[in-house]
């Protein structure tokens, strides 16, 4: 991915930004003056308009134009804060993230990290295919360790290659407690932004929040 890219976005746009900005309200502010010396010219001169109403416009001109400058700026801090936390999250390319999420099956085992209710007395995992279609129902020890999911049929044959959802699902008594999606290990390949929010990209396109993230290994 190239970072270059998205730090274009950040403080050099900072610039640009505010001085389109000041030079509309500087063109604003000078048509403002023209139409004030206009209704100057032709007012009634038995009844002239009084002085203190041309310094409240003045004044509610003045608030309106740094209410702008200052939106300004605020937008060019936040694209800035954006651009900064992307630029931390670089490192996170390569790494594998920990997530609550489908995944991309290649062939190689996939990591989940299930967290079964400790009450429970049964616990499987079920694996979904891309068009939510069951392909797989396994119990599994009630346990957060990990397990590795090799993707192969009862036969031993691979699964096909394709982005995979992982349930788990915690019974007690024959009645589901927890009906949740595991989470799962992925590798982050690109980092991106969107509407102010990092988002990751993984393996075989899937999308997950930065936010939604837990962990990160090598």
């Amino acid at each position: 991915m190239d970072f270059a890219s998205i730090s274009q976005t950040g403080p050099a746009g900072f610039g640009p930004q505010t001085e389109t900005s000041e030079a509309v309200i500087s063109s604003d502010f000078e048509t403002f003056l023209k139409m004030l010396t206009v209704q100057m010219e032709n007012q009634d001169p038995l009844n002239p308009t009084d002085s203190a109403e041309y310094a409240m416009q003045l004044a509610t001109f003045s608030g309106v134009e740094q209410q702008v400058l200052t939106n300004d700026l605020l937008n060019a801090l936040m694209v800035q804060m954006n651009t900064s936390g992307m630029a931390q999250m670089a490192d996170w390319v390569g790494k594998e993230a920990r997530a609550a999420m489908p995944a991309y099956f290649d062939g190689s085992p996939i990591t989940i990290a299930p967290n079964p209710a400790a009450v429970a007395d049964t616990v499987e995992l079920v694996v979904f295919d891309e068009e939510g279609n069951e392909v797989e129902r396994t119990e599994i020890p009630v346990s957060a360790d990990p397990i590795e999911w090799a993707g192969t049929n009862a036969d031993g044959t691979p699964f096909a290659n394709g982005v995979y959802e992982f349930r788990i699902i915690s019974s007690s008594n024959g009645e589901v407690l927890i009906n949740e999606t595991a989470d799962v290990y992925a590798q982050v390949n690109e980092v991106r932004s969107d509407g102010g929010q990092a988002i990751l990209i993984l393996e075989g396109g899937v999308a997950v929040p930065a936010s939604g993230v837990s962990a990160l290994r090598e």
